[in-house]
């Protein structure tokens, strides 16, 4: 699938583009999910930020692979299944980049991480409640735009004051140890693994409910113009 058809993406549920072709089956084979996702370089957290929002981490020291589009697609893939994941009650999420262990060495190529810093920025803003940047290296506020580094906050681990912004939007107790919380739990892919089998059902249940929607709303619509055009008719002979 080309780059573009992504970016054709429409982050409300509502109103997402089914030319972008993101749901199982066309955007990405099973297998390379799984490939993708392996080391945990980006996952739906098990925990909720302090008013219940979905946490999705974000951690480029842990790429694993030289595919551009298998990277863009992951990114993706992650974002509209943590999407669709949310509360009744919520429409924003929280990410979480853990730059720790990040250098020049495992460095994302430049043109995977523009692509990805423009989807993230120009296809979902309106998702993102806020962005913590743990650990970054000052060459990152280079690919972030005006509008996103208003929602952004830089968090240092060995920087008293900085945890405590993160502390404000996570509770330690839920947070795991790495990132200078109290949980213990650790990113397992097995674990991980199941719970995309889950979003891959709920994302196919989304794809075959909006397909039937749009049936119903075109047979509608087609037995409703005539009645639509005679009103028409009407109102314009009362004008008159």
């Amino acid at each position: 699938m080309p780059l573009a058809s992504i970016q054709m993406t429409l982050s409300n549920k509502k109103q997402r583009s089914k030319s972008s072709e993101l749901h199982l089956g066309r955007c990405l084979p099973l297998p390379e999910i799984s490939v993708e996702s392996e080391t945990g370089k980006m996952y739906r957290a098990s925990f909720v930020d302090r008013e219940g929002r979905t946490v999705v981490i974000m951690r480029p020291a842990k790429q694993n692979t030289s595919s551009h589009e298998g990277q863009v697609r992951f990114l993706v893939y992650t974002l509209e299944n943590a999407i669709l994941s949310l509360p009744e009650d919520q429409e924003k999420m929280v990410w979480l980049i853990d730059f720790t262990g990040w250098t020049l060495a495992n460095a994302t190529p430049i043109k995977t991480a523009r692509e990805c810093a423009n989807i993230l920025q120009n296809h979902y803003p309106e998702r993102l409640a806020i962005g913590i940047l743990f650990n970054p290296p000052k060459v990152v506020k280079h690919f972030l735009d005006p509008k996103s580094i208003q929602k952004v906050n830089f968090v240092y681990l060995k920087n008293e004051e900085s945890m405590k912004i993160l502390h404000k939007y996570i509770d330690p107790e839920v947070l795991p140890v790495e990132f200078g919380g109290k949980n213990n739990v650790v990113y397992s892919h097995e674990e991980y693994s199941k719970l995309m089998v889950k979003d891959d059902i709920k994302m196919a249940s989304f794809w075959a409910s909006d397909t039937k929607t749009d049936h119903v709303n075109k047979v509608i619509n087609e037995h409703s113009v005539p009645e639509v055009t005679q009103q028409s008719s009407l109102v314009a002979a009362k004008a008159s």
